[in-house]
């Protein structure tokens, strides 16, 4: 759609940098925000959020540079163009996560109670940066014929241009922002901690999962059932989510049966 937000001189501003930065912006207030809710210390779940978002950036960009390593092989300078696109999710979760819980276990945070405030967050995150994946181009849809399908005009997209294609972004974007409206309900009627985390592991994986059937931009080759790794890691993200929820249910259970024994 629109790669390029605004350009004065030599000077570039990148609409999709400007949405990442955004996205990153509006996760850490509503961390902040749920952390003050629950009772925990807003100016460390700030800090944890920073040092995630690093982690985060480096690891989906290194997923995505192993997903399309002929590419970043022919052209190693584009490795560092960040601000043209190109962020795997999945890659970005789990270092984000690792990282996350180093910090928590450094400062003491409880480990679930804020996990399930990063839970809440990182679906915002990803619905806004999705728009910025929209506008340039990247993780493209394939060609449609459907009346809302959208037709990249511009150049410097990294889209396929002049071909009316899914516009996968949007769909995601969307329907991960549904997630959070999930997420904001549960927050209420969460029987344990963690819940939060794992219903987002669920719902998220399942949103991606379900996007990646209407994706035709390179994410490798198929590893398993015709389905590429990134839709694998989607799959598996749901089932582990759900498999979480099951074990933390069963596990409340337990424990509530343990006292009224007593």
């Amino acid at each position: 759609m629109h790669p390029i937000l605004l350009k004065i001189g030599s000077l570039t501003i990148f609409t999709y940098g400007c949405f990442l930065a955004l996205a990153f912006l509006a996760a850490m207030a509503l961390a902040g925000q749920e952390a003050r809710r629950v009772g925990l210390p807003p100016n460390r779940v700030y800090d944890l959020c920073f040092y995630s978002i690093i982690a985060a950036l480096i690891g989906a960009r290194v997923f995505q540079v192993l997903l399309a390593w002929h590419f970043y092989w022919a052209h190693p300078l584009d490795i560092v163009k960040v601000w043209d696109g190109g962020l795997a999710f999945q890659g970005g979760l789990v270092l984000g996560i690792i990282t996350a819980v180093f910090y928590m276990r450094r400062h003491y945070l409880p480990v679930w109670k804020t996990l399930d405030v990063l839970a809440l967050a990182m679906p915002l995150g990803q619905g806004i940066g999705r728009i910025g994946c929209f506008m340039a181009g990247c993780c493209y849809g394939r060609p449609t014929d459907l009346p809302w399908g959208v037709t990249f005009t511009d150049p410097q997209s990294l889209g396929p241009v002049g071909v009316k294609i899914h516009p996968t972004q949007l769909y995601e974007s969307l329907l991960i922002l549904g997630v959070l409206a999930v997420l904001l309900r549960l927050r209420s009627r969460k029987r344990f901690e963690g819940q939060l985390l794992g219903a987002y592991f669920l719902l998220a994986g399942l949103v991606r999962f379900g996007v990646e059937f209407f994706r035709g931009d390179p994410r490798g080759p198929a590893v398993f059932a015709g389905m590429p790794s990134t839709q694998v890691i989607a799959l598996s993200m749901a089932v582990a989510g759900g498999c979480f929820l099951v074990w933390g249910s069963q596990t409340k259970k337990m424990q509530i049966t343990s006292c009224k024994i007593e």
